[in-house]
């Protein structure tokens, strides 16, 4: 559906092993990490919030995450989402994890559209002009650094 988003993260020394290898579960910290600045960049937030209230949020349904090569401490990663689909209440994308070019990892990613009543999460149509800024995407690249 249009442009990445790509933005750069530097591999922290806390997430990594004993090896300097990064832990798997950070990678799933860094895909939240660059879907909320994703969505900053389009001036939402995957909690947003109207009046004092909680309209909506996006919570995950569906999360995974392949892995071709290990990213270290140090390593300069850079981030690319995808928004691969967007249906009535969900969205669908994928995050690639690159290092100098070679593919590390790619996550995808399905969050649904929820309205928040008293604690509980009810799927709900995107709203329009939430539809309209990720239309808005697909003509304009948005870019974050380290």
């Amino acid at each position: 559906m249009g442009r990445d988003f790509v933005m750069q993260r530097r591999v922290q020394f806390a997430e990594t092993d004993v090896g300097g290898v990064m832990h798997f579960s950070n990678y799933f910290r860094l895909m939240e990490e660059c879907e909320h600045a994703f969505w900053r960049s389009l001036g939402l937030t995957v909690h947003q919030v109207r009046g004092g209230a909680v309209e909506f949020s996006w919570p995950r349904v569906a999360v995974s995450c392949e892995y071709f090569a290990p990213a270290r401490f140090e390593d300069v990663l850079e981030l690319r989402l995808r928004i691969v689909k967007v249906s009535k209440s969900s969205v669908e994308h994928e995050i690639e994890f690159r290092r100098d070019g070679q593919r590390l990892a790619l996550g995808r990613m399905t969050a649904v559209c929820c309205a928040v009543d008293g604690g509980a999460f009810r799927p709900i149509a995107i709203p329009e002009w939430v539809l309209e800024k990720l239309r808005s995407h697909k003509r304009e690249l948005r870019s974050e650094g380290v």
